[in-house]
């Protein structure tokens, strides 16, 4: 019987860099054939064409799937049983699979899959890894706005749970079998010292922690680890166990922006800032036409904070388009689109 074909799950919150790392993985995959699953929140597959994108995924992307069809963790029977019963048949050319799960996607549901019968004889889960903004759990941003929350909290005596974002980031900690600590360039030692304690805290079982600076790390670290995952889910708790279904994204939406024009980044920024201050906007994420620029902008936005970087020509038979998805909790698209198109 062929050996089952390791699947690595991605999971982490909004922005902590799971992209950055999967695009990294490819791009030194050391001869693994590689096939990518992508959970896109949104209808523009910006993720997915990121991956595309990294000079190694083949020229017609058939090893790159994106799942659109909303969070991969509830809609597992849906979309997920019949790609990956496309990739198993496919497994003779498969060495690994990467599954990157949206930002608001429990892992648990997902690895539970891996026991059924369709899935089982041909795949089993290599590992969950857990990718942390360091830079965002330190100032609060994975729990959206901390002081509206503690003010909401405070007001209402029958809560009895945290924020609904603050449970799924601890889900996403205790179903991991090793925590990525990304962006640890934009703290100092003291801060990513206490944001390594409070990952330790959270996590139910003693899992190691690496740090990685723009989603750098060599795939002998992330890949074999050979947990077997799915027949050990009793020791990684969540905080719906008890519950068949969940609703933890039922008010988080998403908004995008498709806009035939160049944009000045000082001001796009300024305003997608204001934009951020005015919304409860969790994730913004696109590519950017930049006048006078040969090459494409791509925009990554948590918070107040966005990074950008040029990651490939425009190709001539391409529109040089502005595309932007925004990810947010009862999102005004009306209002976000009058302000861009204003500028």
């Amino acid at each position: 019987m062929a050996a089952k074909i390791p699947v690595t799950v991605i999971t982490g919150f909004l922005g902590s860099g799971k992209t950055s790392i999967i695009r990294h993985l490819l791009q030194n995959n050391q001869g693994r054939r590689i096939a990518v699953v992508v959970n896109e929140f949104g209808e523009l597959g910006i993720d997915g064409e990121l991956l595309k994108s990294c000079q190694i995924c083949p020229e017609d992307g058939d090893n790159i799937f994106e799942l659109t069809n909303g969070c991969l963790c509830c809609t597992v029977q849906e979309e997920f049983l019949p790609t990956m019963q496309q990739l198993l048949k496919r497994r003779d050319s498969i060495d690994y699979i990467l599954i990157e799960t949206s930002g608001l996607a429990l892992p648990k549901p997902l690895v539970k899959a891996f026991r059924w019968p369709e899935i089982r004889a041909g795949a089993t889960v290599d590992a969950v890894i857990t990718v942390v903004d360091c830079a965002a759990v330190a100032t609060g941003t994975f729990a959206s706005d901390p002081e509206a929350v503690a003010a909401q909290a405070k007001a209402d005596d029958s809560l009895e749970h945290e924020t609904p974002l603050q449970e799924l980031f601890e889900d996403q900690l205790a179903c991991a079998d090793l925590v990525v600590l990304n962006k640890t360039d934009l703290v100092d030692k003291e801060t990513k010292a206490q944001v390594e304690e409070f990952i330790k805290q959270e996590l139910p079982r003693v899992v190691k922690i690496v740090e990685s600076d723009q989603g750098t790390i060599a795939p002998s670290i992330l890949l074999g680890l050979q947990a077997a995952v799915e027949d050990h889910l009793e020791t990684r708790p969540s905080h719906h166990d008890t519950e068949e279904d969940h609703d933890h994204d039922d008010e988080i939406t998403s908004t995008h922006l498709i806009l035939d024009r160049t944009f000045d980044l000082q001001k796009l920024l300024c305003q997608l800032q204001e934009l951020v201050q005015q919304q409860e906007i969790y994730r913004i994420k696109g590519f950017v036409a930049v006048p006078s620029k040969s090459m494409r902008l791509v925009i990554q936005g948590v918070g107040t904070r966005f990074d950008q970087y040029y990651d490939r020509p425009w190709q001539p038979e391409e529109a040089r388009q502005t595309r932007l998805v925004f990810i947010g909790r009862n999102l005004n698209s009306s209002e976000i689109e009058s302000q861009l198109v204003a500028l």
